[in-house]
């Protein structure tokens, strides 16, 4: 079955949720960067929550980035988002390996290390809206968590997992995210509290078969769900060859020409799905006629 995420509210609206299930994404961020298990699964709990905190955004041409920036071996994490499902992302270092942590888990908290994380949402306004706040865990999803309850001051709980095949390849991948509203009751929350605390992991569940419909089924048990609407997701990455030419138009004439003087080809990289575009020597050419500075 294709990625989807669903879009719920729950207890006459009191409650807003979102699940998703995002194992072919996360598995093609892994082909594309070629990526080390702890990597995979970090990039693929930031993927999971981006694409879901995309389908928040309402503007078609909004588009959400997370930053995650921490002083551990995996040197960074970058995913991208928009409202339609889309979603797209890189680690500094794929190649990070970590010993099992405590728990005999991948060690995302430690290939991550101490830092922050960033959330830049750009909705067209003048100037985009920037939250940052300290990485709790490394975990992610406690760290989006806090991001919610302190930057945007609104009381969520959110479950991310990305569970490997032996192989190294992407054997379950999704999440949830759950928001309380302003006007919730004190009985909602209580109730909700404890849904949360019974729930051991997403992978264990994915695992056994739950679909983002049957995810929010636990998390929201003994609520009324009503689902808004379904989201296909896919890691898609929306860079070409004509737009990596705007970035060396952009660059100047000065560059180029020395580019050109060079005598050799140029192989441009995207970070986001690592993909190379070579330009040849006639090619800048033809670019430096175009270029106006």
């Amino acid at each position: 079955m294709s990625d989807y995420i669903i879009r719920a509210v729950a207890a006459n609206r009191q409650i807003r949720a979102f699940a998703a299930v995002t194992t072919d994404t996360v598995e093609t961020a892994r082909k594309d960067h070629n990526t080390s298990p702890v990597a995979t699964a970090a990039l693929g709990r930031l993927l999971t929550g981006g694409a879901m905190m995309g389908a928040m955004m309402k503007g078609e041409k909004d588009i959400l980035t997370l930053q995650v920036k921490g002083d551990g071996p995996i040197q960074g994490i970058t995913v991208t988002a928009d409202s339609q499902g889309n979603v797209k992302g890189y680690v500094g270092n794929p190649d990070v390996i970590l010993p099992a942590n405590s728990k005999g888990k991948l060690d995302v908290s430690g290939a991550v290390g101490a830092g922050y994380i960033s959330v830049i949402k750009d909705m067209g306004l003048k100037e985009p809206y920037v939250g940052q706040v300290t990485l709790q865990t490394g975990e992610i999803a406690e760290d989006l968590t806090y991001y919610f309850a302190t930057s945007e001051q609104v009381p969520s709980a959110v479950g991310l997992g990305v569970l490997m095949n032996k192989n190294n390849t992407v054997r379950q991948a999704g999440g949830f995210i759950v928001q309380l509203m302003p006007f919730a009751e004190e009985s909602v929350i209580a109730k909700l509290e404890e849904n949360i605390s019974k729930i051991s992991s997403v992978t264990s569940l994915l695992e056994e078969g739950y679909t983002p419909e049957s995810l929010l089924n636990v998390v929201l048990d003994g609520f009324d769900i009503e689902i808004n609407d379904t989201l296909p997701t896919r890691f898609y990455c929306n860079c070409s060859k004509s737009r990596v030419e705007k970035a060396l138009i952009s660059i100047g004439r000065k560059e180029l020409n020395e580019m050109i003087q060079e005598g050799k080809d140029v192989e441009l990289n995207c970070h986001f799905c690592n993909t190379n575009y070579v330009f040849h020597v006639e090619e800048l050419k033809e670019i430096l006629r175009r270029c106006k500075k």
